[in-house]
């Protein structure tokens, strides 16, 4: 990876153009001083490059609309919604970028240090402006002489291209900390972002206030509109054709380990996406009983089972989050068949009670009815009726976790919604949810027979709610135990 080429005197740059925003400098001693010479070679004989005659992105219509229902829940108040900052992963390196999920929500724009700001014209109504960076100044040497600069990183739209392609007007972000600093009137900013924006704004906003604005965003999201539900379906197919890449290196897998199996599914989700939605779990054998297992560096070995969680998330950041547990030979044994039927049967009727008009929690109730009705039927909890256990919630010590959460561009999306909203909310049309039962029996549980131990089983579907039930986004991947035989032996084969 190369290194910045640093002027000894950086501030030399700057006062032969003062106008110029100065250069951001790292000065480590490792190279010469640029000559004059290179630097005014360094600023002409560059082609223009500005693209004309854009076409908005596919969202923008949507994210118009979403900007509009956030203006009329707000009037008459400043609304800061920044994108994020890159992050240093180690020394001079940064973790790849991922804009927060409000600003990608509202604007559909990815890149880091943006800010929407919506600024209100009257008691009601705002204007949108997108500040963001701009191309990457040549006359003061900032496009070759700074690390984030357009040589070293590549490409950044104009600000009059990122107005065509958002549809909202755009200005230079390095603008808006003074001019927030400056700003009268109510103000609220979505926190946690760009620490930069949250002191121009320190005395001027309130945690509470603040807050109301992050749940509202939260709860904006519960439905999905149009654009959002094809997004996720196209999330889903990704993810389905990931998991049979998956599958045809099985005997790849198990010659190394769980990593070959994170990194198959890993290149298809930047094949077809911008990335995998979250950590993949990959566990084979007794790790599938360790709920988040991301470490991913067990053996992989004929016999066992591949508990697979994993999801694609799309170029515009809307995630699938699908789970099968496969045997790793292409065949359950008995007791695996039993146990995965058990899940299967659970899961189905959470399925079924996923539909407008239910409540939320109603397809976590009937996918835990069903798992503590097999656990009692396997004499795992004594003479304990399925009620007294259901009431006691004995049957979580091998269930473990919720049987599902909501989806959308965050795996756990809508996370800062309301209790009433969300959990104890009601299901309508537009909402995307998990439905995700498991049987988990720890490797060092004495209360299970020998048999049992090390084997956890979950399977999971990105469901969606329609006018008149439900819709399964991940079925193209198969569910039913002998489905899952007769798809591996295919792929397989």
């Amino acid at each position: 990876m190369s290194e910045e080429l640093i002027p000894e005197n950086p501030e030399q740059e700057t006062e032969e153009n003062e106008t110029a925003e100065p250069v951001k400098q790292r000065k480590n001693g490792l190279y010469p001083a640029v000559s004059d010479e290179l630097a005014d070679n360094m600023k002409s004989g560059w082609a223009d490059t500005e693209l004309h005659d854009l076409q908005p992105i596919a969202q923008a219509e949507h994210t118009a609309a979403r900007r509009a229902a956030l203006s009329a829940r707000f009037p008459g108040e400043r609304l800061v919604i920044p994108a994020g900052n890159l992050k240093t992963r180690s020394n001079d390196t940064e973790y790849a970028f991922r804009a927060s999920t409000e600003y990608a929500y509202l604007t559909g724009d990815q890149t880091q240090d943006g800010v929407l700001v919506l600024e209100p014209t009257g008691d009601t109504g705002h204007e949108a402006t997108v500040y963001l960076l701009p191309r990457s100044n040549r006359e003061n040497g900032e496009f070759w002489l700074d690390g984030q600069g357009e040589l070293w990183v590549g490409r950044r739209n104009s600000l009059t291209e990122a107005e065509q392609l958002l549809g909202i007007p755009a200005k230079d972000v390095r603008e808006l900390a003074a001019a927030l600093t400056e700003a009268t009137g109510p103000v609220r900013n979505v926190r946690g972002h760009d620490a930069s924006i949250e002191a121009a704004l320190t005395d001027k906003v309130t945690a509470e206030r603040d807050e109301e604005l992050r749940v509202h965003l939260s709860e904006a999201r519960l439905v999905k509109d149009a654009f959002e539900i094809a997004e996720l379906q196209k999330a889903c197919d990704a993810t389905a054709r990931g998991f049979e890449d998956v599958v045809k290196s099985l005997d790849k897998a198990e010659a190394t380990s769980e990593r070959f199996i994170e990194g198959t599914f890993f290149l298809r989700a930047r094949i077809e996406g911008n990335d995998i939605g979250y950590g993949s779990i990959c566990a084979a054998g007794p790790h599938a009983t360790t709920l988040h297992w991301v470490r991913n560096d067990g053996a992989v070995r004929a016999g066992e089972l591949l508990l697979l969680d994993a999801g694609v998330e799309t170029n515009d950041l809307y995630t699938a989050d699908v789970t099968r547990t496969l045997p790793i030979n292409g065949t359950f044994s008995p007791l695996q068949r039993k146990i995965y039927d058990a899940v299967y049967e659970a899961q189905e009727a959470g399925i079924a009670a996923v539909k407008p008009g239910a409540d939320y929690r109603d397809f976590h109730d009937a996918a835990q009815r069903v798992l503590a009705e097999k656990l009692v039927e396997w004499g795992l909890l004594g003479d304990l009726s399925v009620d007294k256990v259901l009431e006691l919630g004995l049957q979580r010590r091998w269930t473990l976790h919720g049987t599902g959460h909501m989806l959308g561009m965050d795996v756990h999306d809508c996370a800062a919604a309301r209790t009433e909203t969300y959990v104890n909310g009601t299901l309508e049309p537009g909402v995307c949810l998990t439905v995700e039962p498991g049987l988990y029996f720890q490797a060092d549980d004495l209360t299970v027979p020998e048999e049992y131990r090390g084997i956890g089983v979950r399977i999971e579907d990105d469901i969606l709610v329609t006018e008149d039930g439900n819709r399964n986004l991940s079925d193209k991947l198969p569910r039913q135990a002998d489905e899952v035989e007769a798809w591996m032996a295919r792929l397989k084969g």
